[in-house]
């Protein structure tokens, strides 16, 4: 078995297109995605249209279940850029999308953590804002229940792979749109990728142990960081042209 991972899109359809172009290229038929799809200052209904038309196996971010649950005046500025591009019917597509999904009943996908779409799985945040591994036995803690081999999370925008005591994997593709952003939960600080390349994953099982493979692609990204300067966004700006805050 041999698929891609896409994670946390974040309204960014040029370099959806350039994941996607490249996974064609690779000659994979296959792609799950982990959540996030739309939030942000860029092009939130054109990457709609585009996920809509593909119909892949896909789970639903905290950022997607903001758009639906919460009324348009007590959105985060993100949710407000993305709904104002956004149809009915790209709504009724996020309301139906599973917090969960066992796919192909191997892998088991999740925007975050299982029970938490808001939580860092891989990662924790010190009480300074510093961004570290999470120490393995709470890792393993949260995967409890889980009988698949393979479980794929989003969320961080960092692409990490866990192997956990029993042999099961934990991999986060990645962030394909948004590199660098901060956030108060549950401390305040960054995530900087470092690179404003799309990022994704290709899973390959090998007899019977997963492979991970991290991919970065290029795309025009300064285009994407002048859009969300025009509309105001300096932070998603300056993320999206350098992946750094």
């Amino acid at each position: 078995m041999r698929f891609a991972a896409i994670a946390d899109i974040h309204g960014n359809a040029s370099a959806l297109e350039a994941v996607l172009s490249d996974i064609r290229a690779l000659d994979i038929s296959d792609i799950v995605n982990l959540g996030d799809h739309l939030s942000g200052p860029l092009e939130a209904g054109r990457t709609a249209d585009i996920l809509l038309g593909l119909d892949l196996p896909s789970v639903r971010g905290n950022h997607d279940r903001y758009l639906v649950e919460l009324d348009a005046g007590a959105m985060h500025e993100w949710e407000a850029d993305a709904l104002a591009e956004l149809t009915p019917g790209h709504l009724d597509w996020l309301r139906a999308l599973p917090p969960t999904l066992v796919w192909r009943e191997a892998v088991f996908l999740c925007h975050a953590t299982p029970r938490d779409d808001n939580r860092y799985w891989l990662e924790g945040v010190s009480a300074a804002g510093h961004v570290h591994l999470r120490p393995l036995a709470e890792i393993a803690a949260l995967a409890d229940g889980i009988a698949q081999s393979l479980i794929l999370c989003g969320h961080s925008h960092l692409p990490r792979a866990v192997a956990l005591p029993d042999g099961r994997l934990i991999v986060n593709p990645g962030s394909v749109g948004c590199p660098a952003y901060d956030d108060v939960t549950p401390h305040y600080h960054r995530v900087e990728a470092g690179t404003p390349l799309a990022a994704y994953a290709i899973l390959e099982r090998v007899g019977s142990t997963w492979v991970p493979t991290f991919r970065q692609v290029a795309y025009d990204h300064g285009a994407m960081a002048r859009l969300a300067a025009s509309r105001g966004r300096p932070d998603w700006s300056h993320g999206l042209a350098t992946g750094w805050l």
